[in-house]
């Protein structure tokens, strides 16, 4: 076992130490503070991976160095994992479906209309502009002009109305847009938004639809949200 003398200088202890010096000098090495202070957390893992990499033969550096470099190497891989998987999850969370009314959603036209009333009274913006556009769409339902269907989106909702109501085809588009935007986009409603909502679920509420056959044969209209 070797020890690494804190105490004299190489050049001061002799060559060939007798019983006496050589107790000395190991009595003085001990009582250095060093060994009655064990090493911390962070200095026993520093040790630890310096003995899994200290034998690598392509780290031509100390192995304390050596697992420095490792370490630092892995927080800024982790680092950057994390900066992009955040936008993946976005992304990820933006191409899921966005429904319009859930399955479990069964409010009629009128109670939406009222729940989202209740919402623009306190200053909810963003409910009322949800509940305002899912009343248009659950009127279309009750009209027969919607077939129900729990889950559809915005897109998918409007791509079938604007068919049987070409002459509200440019309400109802931006209306599924402001409903996406509000509530999968992370975007604020207003008050102008829910008034002019209010004005829309009129409109789209008075309009004659056409019958199914001249619907049918109409041109689909191209568009997106």
């Amino acid at each position: 076992m070797t020890f690494a003398l804190h105490g004299p200088r190489l050049s001061d202890v002799p060559v060939d130490p007798g019983a006496d010096e050589a107790r000395a000098l190991l009595e003085q090495e001990l009582t250095d503070p060093v060994y009655h202070s064990g090493p911390s957390l962070l200095q026993r893992i520093l040790d630890w991976l310096g003995e899994l990499f200290g034998d690598a033969p392509q780290l031509s550096l100390p192995p304390r160095t050596a697992v420095l470099i490792v370490v630092a190497v892995l927080i800024v891989v982790t680092a950057v994992a994390l900066w992009i998987a955040g936008p993946v999850r976005r992304a990820r969370h933006g191409s899921a479906p966005r429904a319009v009314l859930a399955d479990d959603e069964g409010r009629s036209a009128a109670e939406l209309r009222a729940a989202a009333d209740a919402a623009a009274a306190r200053g909810a913006w963003d409910a009322a502009v949800a509940d305002r556009f899912r009343a248009i769409v659950r009127a279309l339902e009750e009209r027969a002009l919607l077939d129900e269907r729990p889950g559809r989106t915005a897109h998918e909702v409007v791509a079938v109305a604007v068919r049987r109501l070409p002459a509200r085809a440019e309400d109802l588009r931006t209306a599924g847009r402001l409903f996406d935007d509000v509530v999968y986009g992370g975007v604020h409603g207003s008050e102008q938004d829910d008034v002019w909502l209010r004005a829309v679920d009129a409109k789209v509420a008075a309009e004659r639809p056409l019958d199914p056959t001249a619907a049918a044969a109409a041109e689909p209209t191209g568009w997106s949200l």
